[in-house]
């Protein structure tokens, strides 16, 4: 499959159009590999580290030249370009090297099998709609109910085993020993979806980088919230998608050993 093929199919799938007005999906650095078998090195966020990943691959043979990342490389237009800047070294290194560089964000998070979508199925929830509705059947955050209700105590530690992160923040004055049933999900920054989690009748809204005040906020509107880490909750849709990718039997498909979560904990 060429590359161009590869990004016309996952374009009808999420399509960039979706994106917020303040976002920037689809191609960062396209350096003239659409006609290009496709060689995919797939990421949540497209670093100097993920570029050298790619590089050593393809110095070792691999037939990589397309970075495929969540996070956009470019949020904002530059007002200059300078050697030694991250975003400038990486565009330098994507032209010599000749890979691509795609992000797919606000526009994956809205889809089935998104970063929401999949956070659902790891907690296997049922009944599952969206937060907020933005197309027929698609939307921002997931909301569903426990196969069994559990105690919020097994639930954080279902979080911690099935996601990994380095720590779980929660809202105060919370009894562990309560049953939950309904849970929302929101991968990445989702405080801001607090009020219309509140009208969802979820107990429990796991999201993440939910600040001092959010967690009042959830508090006064009767949610326990549950911050994981931007890292931890929006992962393991990269890990789907490069599965995804996977079935169209590409001469290249692996998912990036090199993303980072970048932040860490002093316990």
């Amino acid at each position: 499959m060429k590359i161009n093929d590869l990004i016309t199919w996952f374009e009808e799938w999420a399509n960039p159009a979706w994106q917020e007005k303040w976002d920037n999906c689809g191609w960062q650095v396209e350096p003239g590999v659409l006609d290009e078998d496709a060689g995919v090195l797939v990421c949540l966020t497209p670093t100097l580290a993920v570029m050298q990943e790619a590089i050593n691959l393809k110095k070792a043979g691999n037939p990589v030249n397309l970075i495929f990342a969540h996070h956009p490389l470019i949020f904002t237009p530059p007002k200059s370009l300078r050697t030694g800047d991250a975003m400038v070294e990486m565009v330098r290194s994507a032209f010599i090297y000749n890979i691509g560089i795609y992000s797919a964000h606000t526009n994956f998070d809205q889809v089935n099998d998104g970063t929401a979508d999949v956070l659902a199925q790891i907690l296997n929830l049922k009944e599952v709609s969206p937060i907020v509705n933005t197309q027929p059947g698609l939307g921002y955050g997931r909301v569903g109910v426990l196969e069994c209700s559990v105690t919020f105590r097994e639930l954080l530690t279902e979080i911690q085993t099935l996601l990994c992160p380095p720590n779980l923040i929660f809202s105060p004055n919370t009894d562990l020993e309560m049953l939950v049933e309904k849970v929302a999900v929101l991968g990445g920054s989702g405080a801001s979806f607090i009020q219309s989690v509140s009208k969802t009748g979820a107990t429990v809204y796991l999201t993440s980088d939910c600040k001092f005040h959010q967690f009042q906020e959830s508090r006064d509107a009767g949610i326990i919230l549950v911050d994981a880490g931007h890292y931890a909750t929006e992962r393991p849709a990269c890990e789907v998608l490069s599965r995804k990718f996977a079935s169209f039997n590409l001469p290249f498909v692996q998912l990036s050993s090199q993303d980072e979560d970048f932040r860490q904990f002093f316990l």
